[in-house]
């Protein structure tokens, strides 16, 4: 095979809000001001997003126990963390860091044991929770199939965690994996046709170029092509779907070129150099070759979502550890890019509710973790940290094999970012890749209860319609 160079593609048509404020000054920093340093007097720092995410890290090994979780206010470029039953010494030392200190209820404790009855009580396919340090409580979601003595279920074990523990809400959408049509990546099963999107280039352990894409598009196939009846150019190394959402393909071509970067549209590129957390209350960018360029904010941590099985009826498939936002994303979308506009990749677009014409909630894989669970690096060796690396067994097919277009990959050139490029070039693809739902719901991903979204018919029959979209995306 030729030497290549692999171009992080994505989305078509940038939208205009993200456009207007990622480019043209793509690898500037997202906050206006510099950080400033912390007064003697405790004044509250004004900080750069990717700045308060790490004192939010040294603050919550600082405080220990009483630490109960922190978000970034967009606003004032604020740290605001939570303490809970804290002494004054521990206010003191949190607010001589430079962050803002708010005293409440809910302990860090408290908030992880109310979701571990959620799961016990509440494993229902078409719902997610996560905790929202804004209001220190447990945001339950409930898409609009989780009804009759289900929904009952779900609101009687809400109101069982106690007064002021979490709250309920409804999606008007369903839960699914973003899968799609469109021109993208491409495989071939004995179902029928996969599609999916890219999220970014890395160098594999052993030095080889890949890239990272959504689990249950590696679960679904094993060998990529960049066009529909192409020749495979890259081969699935690890999967890991559900219980987490990522997979690591190899290119099979050693020569490959595969650049630290996103195709922003329009010309324009972001440089990738750093993998990082997320950080509630931060702005982010996903990009997707079916509906390009979009922006919102982070909304919660380490959510949980639960999709209806399509491999086992009347089973869950549940997806763990997932950032959840409200960027919005369509089918085509799935696997793509979550980043920031200073260059930190985030996350793989898994799945969730709604579209971009209405909004919604999208649930993203941290990229943390599928570095620290493959060993992968970003691009030539860049920075690949995080620490939650989770490892989900593989489970079903993740994007839907049947689809006609099943999970998209999307690009031709080497797989890049978000949706990438079929063609490699570096132009984002319209078509849109798929964001793989985790919940199997789309893309072929087992959990999906409806057909995954996927191409075109992510039903793992291949027959059913591409945006089916009755699927779940599950994280857990």
């Amino acid at each position: 095979m030729p030497k290549r160079k692999a171009a992080i593609a994505v989305g078509g048509v940038a939208a205009l809000g993200a456009a207007a404020l990622l480019l043209p000054n793509a690898n500037a920093s997202q906050d206006k001001n510099d950080t400033n340093a912390a007064g003697t007097n405790g004044t509250a720092r004004t900080l750069k997003a990717a700045d308060a995410s790490g004192l939010a890290d040294r603050l919550q090994k600082a405080l220990g126990d009483a630490f109960a979780g922190s978000y970034y206010d967009s606003g004032k470029q604020q740290l605001v963390v939570n303490v809970a039953d804290a002494d004054s010494t521990v206010i003191a030392q949190a607010k001589k860091a430079g962050a803002v200190v708010r005293e409440v209820r809910n302990s860090t404790r408290a908030l992880k044991a109310a979701a571990g009855t959620l799961k016990t009580k509440a494993t229902i396919p078409g719902t997610s929770w996560a905790v929202d340090p804004r209001t220190n409580k447990i945001l339950v979601t409930a898409d609009s199939t989780v009804t009759g003595a289900k929904w009952d279920r779900l609101q009687s074990t809400v109101q069982g965690l106690g007064s002021g523990t979490a709250t309920l809400k409804k999606s008007a959408g369903s839960f699914k994996t973003f899968v799609s049509g469109g021109d993208a990546i491409f495989s071939q099963t004995q179902q029928g046709g996969v599609r999916c999107s890219l999220g970014f280039n890395v160098t594999a352990s052993d030095g080889s170029p890949a890239f990272l894409t959504a689990g249950h598009c590696g679960v679904a196939a094993k060998d990529w092509s960049d066009s529909q009846n192409g020749q495979p150019i890259a081969t699935v190394d690890q999967a890991k779907f559900p219980g987490n959402d990522f997979s690591l393909v190899k290119y099979d071509d050693p020569n490959t070129q595969a650049p630290s970067e996103v195709n922003a549209g329009n010309g324009q590129t972001v440089q990738i150099t750093q993998a990082a957390d997320a950080t509630v209350g931060e702005t982010v960018f996903r990009m997707g070759s079916t509906t390009g360029l979009h922006n919102g904010q982070v909304t919660g941590l380490d959510a949980t979502v639960n999709f209806q099985s399509e491999t086992n009826p009347g089973g869950t498939d549940t997806v763990n550890g997932l950032i959840q936002t409200n960027v919005c994303a369509e089918a085509g979308d799935s696997g793509g890019s979550l980043f920031t506009q200073d260059g930190s990749a985030v996350g793989l677009t898994s799945g969730g509710s709604g579209d971009c014409t209405s909004g919604g909630e999208t649930f993203f894989q941290p990229v943390t973790a599928a570095l620290q669970a493959t060993g992968a690096t970003l691009g030539n060796g860049g920075n690949g940290a995080g620490d939650q690396s989770g490892s989900a067994a593989p489970s079903a097919s993740a994007s839907d094999p049947a689809g006609n277009g099943g999970d998209q990959i999307g690009g031709s050139a080497a797989p890049s970012a978000s949706a990438t490029d079929p063609s490699g070039n570096g132009t984002a693809d319209p078509s849109g890749s798929a964001a793989g739902d985790p919940s199997g719901s789309g893309a072929g991903d087992p959990s999906g209860g409806g057909s995954d979204q996927s191409g075109g018919g992510s039903d793992q029959s291949g027959a059913g319609s591409a945006n089916d979209g009755s699927s779940m995306t599950g994280s857990n």
